[in-house]
């Protein structure tokens, strides 16, 4: 996993509305939060509803918000950007989608899985990674993201960072091939 207190990996990502890219620049942000997600991940769809509740109240609070998808869309079609526009769109993101095409991005962020949570303070400085709470699909648990809602509170509130960080739980980000990250044992 990326340290705590890393700075966050620069990046420049397309829109999938617009022609223009998303840079991660310093801003008057309160902290960011990136979250690698995707279209047809089981684990992204039964939470997403909520996250991107959240991600509209956090963002309200001074919280900037990114979505990213760095899946294969040769083998998994259904995470092509234009069915990631349409995703976009029927749960209201209030924040931006982005294509990592090269998946240069999830490389660098050490991105495992989808949902993969990161959240950095104001100096762009990992704050939280992780998982979104201990719900999973089938389970009797109710999403209420928790484990990342915690973090995100603590930041905004300027509180020291939660003590326990639980790795995040999914469908492992679709590798071109050729492509898989050293980081992962073989």
């Amino acid at each position: 996993m990326l340290a705590l207190g890393t700075k966050a990996p620069s990046f420049s990502l397309p829109y999938l509305q617009e022609p223009q890219s998303y840079n991660l620049i310093e801003s008057e942000r309160k902290g960011l939060l990136i979250a690698f997600i995707c279209n047809h991940c089981p684990y992204v769809l039964h939470l997403l509803d909520h996250f991107a509740q959240s991600s509209n109240r956090w963002q309200k609070r001074g919280l900037e918000v990114v979505a990213i998808s760095s899946n294969d869309v040769e083998k998994y079609p259904a995470d092509h950007p234009d069915q990631m526009a349409i995703l976009a769109q029927n749960y209201g993101f209030s924040f931006p989608y982005l294509y990592d095409a090269d998946q240069k991005v999830a490389r660098s962020y050490r991105a495992a899985c989808t949902p993969d949570f990161f959240l950095f303070d104001r100096e762009l400085r990992l704050f939280y990674r992780g998982q979104y709470d201990f719900s999973r699909p089938g389970s009797d648990q109710a999403v209420n993201g928790e484990s990342l809602g915690q973090a995100v509170e603590c930041l905004l509130n300027q509180e020291p960072a939660p003590q326990d960080h639980f790795a995040s739980l999914g469908c492992n980000i679709k590798w071109k091939p050729g492509n898989e990250p050293s980081y992962f044992p073989s």
